[in-house]
């Protein structure tokens, strides 16, 4: 056998490529789907007096499942077009969502998802001396 006869073939071997490809997907998608957020903003403690504009909005979930939006008794099923009628006119949509100890997690943010539904932009934490406590 001659030198000329003998050929060098070069394969790459791909499978630890698309082994490491593989295990990046599985964890960008797990990171994705796990990762959900809601932005709120925290109250901020005034030093003197606060100058009151508006009055502010606050919504208290009940451990019944009623609502109370400032302070008047309102339905789950009219808490929608409450909210949506409340933020029509105002320039500033920001809501305090107040959830009492009996309230259940889930009842909380189903009461934030249907206030951004009605066009509220910023929910907040009122402090828990501003609401009443049933």
């Amino acid at each position: 056998m001659t030198d000329s006869s003998r050929t060098l073939t070069s394969d790459i071997n791909v499978t630890p490529f698309l082994d490491v490809l593989l295990v990046l997907m599985i964890i960008f998608l797990a990171s994705v789907t796990a990762r959900r957020t809601m932005d709120v903003q925290l109250p901020v403690p005034c030093a003197d007096i606060c100058a009151g504009g508006d009055q502010a909005i606050v919504l208290e979930v009940l451990g019944d499942g009623s609502f109370l939006l400032n302070r008047t008794t309102v339905s789950a099923s009219n808490l929608f077009p409450t909210l949506r009628s409340v933020y029509a006119d105002r320039p500033e949509k920001v809501i305090q969502v107040a959830g009492h100890r009996d309230a259940s997690y889930q009842a909380v943010l189903a009461a934030m998802d249907v206030a951004r539904s009605a066009g509220v932009k910023v929910v907040a934490i009122p402090p828990s001396s501003s609401y009443s406590s049933r």
